[in-house]
Order: structure tokens, then sequence, then C-alpha cells
């Protein structure tokens, strides 16, 4: 019984995470966005993202370069560069 609940545990932990693999760039691709409609779409995903990243960064406590580091990391990943 133990195992299951460590199981399931573990797979709800997984689940969000996976659901967070599309970036910005992939999620423009599925639209099939192009020229201004493209540039837009990836601005405001990328200013979705800086607030999300740094709220993450607030949660961790991090600051200074460890907070810039993670910060940067971060918005790059949700991206896609």
């Amino acid at each position: 019984m133990r195992a299951v609940t460590v199981c399931t545990i573990l797979m709800l932990g997984i689940l969000p995470a996976a659901a967070q693999t599309a970036t910005c760039k992939s999620q423009a691709a599925e639209k099939k966005l192009a020229g201004a409609a493209l540039k837009s779409f990836v601005t405001k995903c990328e200013k979705d993202s800086k607030a999300t990243c740094d709220a993450s960064a607030t949660e961790k406590k991090l600051s200074g370069a460890a907070r810039s580091s993670f910060t940067k990391k971060c918005i790059n990943e949700a991206v896609g560069t």
C-alpha cells in the first residue's frame, strides 16, 4: 500500500512538469503564427514567463546572482531558446 501511495505522489509531481514543457516557440508553431502575429505572441509569452519566473524566484527566496541566473534560465526554458 505504501508503494502505491509513493508512486501516486510521484506521478502527481511529474504531470504538472510535463504539462509545462510547451515553450512559447512550440505554441506559436502549433498556432501556425508568422510575421507580426508571431512577434506579438512571443513578446507577450516572454513577459508572462518573466512574471512567473520572478514569482518563482521570490518563492524560493533567491537574491542577487542566484536570482538572476535562475530567472534567466527559467525564461530561456519557457521561451524555447
